[in-house]
């Protein structure tokens, strides 16, 4: 039977789509299939380039692709362009004419990622974008880099930019930054990650319609809030700040906030996180516990707790948790999770997940059956997900302990991350074989 195409009688519209979602160098290849698809690449919306994908001698060839694709590139809009780039794949100059080119092009998002920070001349991007000339731009993602300030008259213009990240950046002035922010009206989405061991210029933060924020900063006091924001929904504070409860009293309305202090011994009476849903706080300061339990008290609508810690203190109880999320790569993640489901009643859903690689001298929990049952696996516990389940001796306890006293569970969803089929096959003959107390309990293992 004749191999028959089926990807090229695919419409337009999809090809385009597939396509963006392709290395720039991989796109312009496709022109060599038919001759349906000799021009199709020059209509792909995005552009990704990534000097990552050259190899050695091939790393002088990237500068001059990158010229001859945005030349001969041909679609009415250019949605997105992604420059990922080391100090040797291109001039300050090069990037330049790029972004110019991309700004002329009404580009719609805009990330440049210099892999080195210590890149040999200041990247200075054309004042075309700092002033007026791209009207267009959503999002600007800007890494690893230097903005050189630019005399210039007209005034910075970002009329439609709702997402900016600024990732371990260097500036001109502290003026140029509070002009840079202020020149986006309808900005609601904001990163900031300060780079360490630099000379850091303070962002003063007025921008009420924010609804994300986050922000990395262990230097010191990069970021002044200087209103409150009554429409944020989402909180990073990753910060080393004397007093960080200055700028969290301007956040007091986010729905999911997630902290990182370096210092909270200083938590102040009056914030009332009236909307918060969901917390998730980081134990590497002392003072974690008092900060949990502050915040706690002061969060009548919460229903998720995501923690991440090495000892828990008894007498906490959570007794409006819901939802639970924990980390398996620490050590006592096992004793920290059947704490939490003892002082949890209410909890009705988990969510367990390996997140990083766990080292080969890691030393590994110990299974310890509890006296008691929880009573949320009594009462009221009717989910588990449990996502990059590996199969060791206490993820097996710890299931069987969950399916054989669930008494409410309903659904019970675990995946591996496994290659070998034959592991993962075991895997799934064993937690068929556990005993379920709920006879509504469906497990699902993919």
């Amino acid at each position: 039977m004749a191999h028959r195409d089926r990807i090229s009688q695919l419409p337009e519209e999809l090809l385009l789509r597939i396509l963006s979602s392709l290395p720039a160098k991989d796109v312009v290849i496709t022109m060599v299939l038919s001759k349906r698809w000799k021009f199709l690449w020059t209509l792909v919306p995005t552009l990704a380039y990534d000097h990552a994908t050259y190899q050695n001698a091939e790393g002088t060839r990237f500068s001059p692709f990158v010229y001859s694709s945005l030349l001969l590139h041909e679609a009415p809009v250019l949605e997105t362009l992604r420059l990922k780039l080391d100090r040797e794949s291109a001039t300050a100059v090069d990037i330049g004419v790029w972004v110019k080119t991309a700004v002329k092009r009404s580009v719609r998002e805009l990330d440049i990622d210099i892999n080195s920070p210590s890149i040999l001349t200041p990247v200075t991007l054309p004042w075309s974008l700092f002033a007026g000339g791209c009207k267009t731009l959503a999002t600007l993602k800007l890494s690893n880099m230097t903005l050189v300030n630019a005399s210039s008259s007209l005034p910075a213009s970002f009329p439609s930019l709702k997402n900016l990240s600024l990732v371990k950046m260097k500036y001109p002035s502290e003026e140029f930054i509070n002009k840079l922010l202020a020149s986006c009206p309808v900005l609601d989405d904001l990163a900031v990650e300060q780079c360490s061991g630099d000379e850091a210029y303070g962002f003063v933060i007025d921008t009420p319609s924010l609804v994300s924020f986050d922000i990395v900063d262990h230097c010191g006091e990069l970021c002044v809030v200087e209103s409150n924001m009554p429409e944020i929904v989402y909180v990073n504070l990753d910060i080393n700040y004397r007093r960080p409860w200055k700028m969290l009293s301007s956040l007091s309305s986010v729905k999911q906030l997630e902290l990182c202090l370096t210092s909270s011994k200083e938590y102040p009476v009056g914030i009332v996180f009236h909307n918060l849903v969901h917390l998730m706080i980081c134990t590497c300061e002392t003072e974690w516990l008092n900060l949990l339990l502050c915040v706690l008290k002061d969060s009548p609508k919460l229903q998720g707790l995501r923690i991440e810690q090495d000892a828990y203190s008894d007498g906490s109880v959570f007794h409006r948790l819901v939802h639970l999320k924990i980390c398996t790569c620490a050590t006592e993640w096992l004793n920290l999770l059947m704490c939490v489901l003892r002082d949890s009643p209410k909890l009705r859903a988990i969510k367990l997940r390996q997140c990083h690689d766990i080292r080969d001298d890691q030393p590994r929990p110990c299974w310890n059956e509890p006296k008691s049952v929880p009573e949320c696996l009594i009462s009221s516990l009717e989910t588990l997900k449990w996502v990059n389940y590996q199969g060791t001796e206490e993820e097996k306890e710890v299931a069987a302990f969950i399916l054989r006293n669930g008494r409410c569970l309903k659904k019970v969803a675990i995946s591996s991350e496994a290659t070998d089929s034959d592991k993962k096959l075991e895997m799934l003959k064993e937690l068929s074989l556990f005993s379920r107390r709920s006879p509504n309990c469906h497990l699902a293992f993919d």
